[in-house]
């Protein structure tokens, strides 16, 4: 991806919740150098990531422990952080609109 809309979003949670400093980081890490061209192209790299609609990817986070929503622009090769929280957090919102 060329650019994550906003590293700092992630920052801002780790240094909340430091448990989840390494995993954000080594996602972030991940997302920066892939060159994903659609939904399927994600899955090859997380297996466990849910695709749904409006170009929304749900990755799991620490074992699951935390959820992560990111909309994609695949075309531009940009992805929005649109929610990290906790997995009862994330049951609370509606993960294809956030």
């Amino acid at each position: 991806m060329e650019r994550i809309f906003s590293k700092g979003t992630l920052r801002e949670y780790w240094e909340k919740h430091s448990e989840t400093e390494q995993y954000l980081k080594t996602w972030y890490d991940t997302a920066m150098n892939a060159n994903w061209k659609n939904p399927n192209e994600v899955k090859n790299t997380y297996a466990s990531a849910s695709i749904l609609k409006n170009q929304r990817v749900v990755f799991n986070i620490k074992g699951n422990s935390y959820r992560l929503i990111v909309k994609f622009n695949f075309e531009k090769q940009w992805c929005f952080i649109r929610f990290i929280g906790t997995h009862a957090e994330y049951d609370k919102i509606n993960a294809e609109t956030i």
